[in-house]
């Protein structure tokens, strides 16, 4: 009869990598108790992401391992998970209402960065997170439409504006406040401004992630709103194709200049599979974004199918995450926003948000 200890349970958890945080969960931070009595293992766990859909399939893998170390008998797992404020750009005042904020980038129009925000916004959110969503592109917003919002925010003390609410997450965009065929014939300077009063007058609810869809582009409006959006992390949507991969990197380097940690790359528009025939094949290139990802030892975060079904529903206002739950796209939307909540809750925690404004009085 073998002899159950604990360390024999420690070095199994410590010999199995956790997918999302690419370290074991000990390494990690995550375990918070561990109990071993006769053949009885009592497991609990707080990791640092939303895990709300992913923590029955977490509790499966650690009892297939658990279960094949000599002596366990019986397990119970309790998952649990917190989300903390990390740290962002020095001297940038941080979002009231706000934990971390998420810039998703491409540098490049045309490769579905939109698309792939505002999915990626409702995966965190259908992981458990409270989440809003800015639309920082003035001259081109899209989010009211892919959310199929069309109210007007609120106002109820004539100086903030209450987030439209949508398939249960907040948002904000210019296209709330602007009809839909008015151009926004405006210059850099008033892009900016009308860009921090978006982010700083309207009354976020205690959100855990912020997502912002960034314009496309690295010019001066770009830079300037990377120096003065506070931001915890960025991550950049590409193509396969060389001359999409050539801007991501301008984006990279841009984000790296201002001190922004890159979270990782998503590929966009990956594959396409043939509806009618189901041949598969590489239209845009193949394998560009894991190339760009190891050269600069960034992570690959998912690759993303050319599907038309992704661009039917944010057109219906519906993104894929909420149309089509269960499929398999949004599945892999899932797992990058898992990935990059994960890569987020290793870095550095932030405690501004912990101190009280001091003001001195001379009353």
């Amino acid at each position: 009869m073998s002899s159950l200890s604990k360390a024999k349970v420690e070095s199994a958890l410590k010999g199995w990598t956790e997918p999302n945080l690419q370290t074991d969960l000990i390494s990690a931070g995550a375990l918070r108790n561990l109990s071993v009595s006769g053949g009885e293992v009592e497991l609990e766990l707080e990791l640092g992401f939303p895990a709300d859909r992913y923590g029955a399939e977490l509790a499966k893998q650690l009892r297939e391992l658990l279960l094949a170390v000599p002596g366990v008998d019986t397990i119970k797992i309790e998952i649990d998970w917190k989300i903390t404020a990390h740290t962002t750009q020095h001297g940038v005042e941080p979002i009231t209402g706000v934990s971390n904020t998420i810039a998703v980038a491409s540098a490049k129009g045309g490769v579905g960065k939109s698309t792939v925000a505002v999915n990626f916004a409702l995966a965190l959110a259908a992981e458990g997170a409270r989440v809003g969503l800015l639309d920082a592109d003035i001259y081109g917003p899209s989010q009211p439409r892919m959310l199929g919002a069309e109210a007007q925010p609120e106002s109820t003390d004539g100086k903030t504006m209450e987030p439209v609410m949508s398939h249960g997450i907040q948002s904000m965009s210019i296209g709330y406040l602007v009809d839909d065929d008015s151009p926004m014939v405006w210059r850099g300077p008033m892009v900016t401004q009308a860009l921090q009063q978006l982010l700083r007058e309207t009354r976020w609810r205690d959100l855990d992630y912020l997502v912002i869809d960034l314009p496309p582009g690295t010019g001066d409006i770009q830079l300037t709103l990377s120096q003065r959006v506070p931001v915890s992390g960025a991550v950049i949507v590409t193509t396969p194709q060389d001359i999409a991969l050539i801007d991501a990197l301008k984006g990279l380097r841009m984000f790296e200049k201002v001190q922004v940690p890159v979270l990782g790359l998503v590929e966009n528009m990956s594959t396409h599979v043939c509806g009618q025939c189901g041949h598969e094949e590489s239209i845009f290139g193949h394998g560009g974004g894991a190339r760009m990802a190891a050269d600069n030892g960034v992570e690959l975060l998912g690759e993303l199918p050319l599907d038309i079904r992704i661009r039917e529903n944010v057109d219906n206002g519906t993104p894929s995450v909420v149309a089509e739950p269960d499929s398999p796209v949004a599945a892999e939307f899932r797992s990058i926003a898992r990935r990059t909540a994960a890569k987020l809750s290793q870095r550095q925690r932030s405690y501004a948000h912990a101190f009280p404004k001091i003001v001195v009085s001379n009353d």
